[in-house]
């Protein structure tokens, strides 16, 4: 469980492929303090086991399912990603309730830059319409943020100054690809079968 508050930007060191499974190797200054193989670590929102660490160089085996239904099965060496360590017991929560459990790529649609503010308009399936509201959570690349206005396709997300410096989504260009998890609050009002 995590809370989609990005502790750092790693940066892709490898993609090494191999038959239905691929190894991620992810650089990182601050993040690897204090966790071991077999820790959970998000990386661009994707909860992902950290199987080896060697000088600042986490790895991380992917299965084929989650180089199908998320983006880090196209990053390559230099590409950054957010990462947060897993939730401890007694720890704030800044952000809300993420699973890490990617539910769909999205695609940013539209970037509108003001001063001191920037709005991403991400396209918008039937699938996740149900579960985006506004004034709700939603998480981007694994990052906590609120949802603004919502319309038959698409949504919106404001970031403030300090998300934009601190996260991989200032960089983003429109037309970009996303990894999205809505609320799993959301998702246990509209199907309380589904765990509740």
């Amino acid at each position: 469980m995590f809370s989609g508050i990005v502790e750092e930007v790693g940066v892709v060191e490898k993609l090494a492929r191999a038959e239905n499974l691929c190894v991620l190797k992810l650089r990182a200054r601050k993040i690897f303090k204090g966790i071991k193989p077999g820790d959970s670590i998000a990386v661009d929102g994707v909860c992902l086991t950290m199987t080896r660490i060697k000088k600042g160089v986490l790895a991380f085996d992917m299965m084929r399912e989650t180089l199908l239904k998320t983006t880090l099965g196209g990053r390559i060496p230099g590409d950054t990603v957010n990462l947060e360590r897993a939730l401890k017991v007694g720890d704030r929560i800044g952000g809300h309730f993420v699973t890490g459990h990617i539910d769909e790529v999205g695609v940013i649609r539209e970037i509108i830059h003001k001063k001191n503010y920037t709005e991403f308009q991400i396209g918008l399936n039937r699938s996740l319409a149900k579960h985006i509201v506004p004034k709700g959570s939603v998480c981007l690349d694994g990052v906590s943020l609120t949802v603004g206005e919502v319309q038959r396709n698409f949504f919106s997300v404001y970031l403030i100054p300090f998300t934009k410096e601190g996260t991989t989504l200032g960089a983003k260009k429109k037309g970009a690809k996303i990894n999205i998890e809505t609320d799993i609050l959301a998702k246990y009002v509209f199907n309380p079968r589904s765990g509740g």
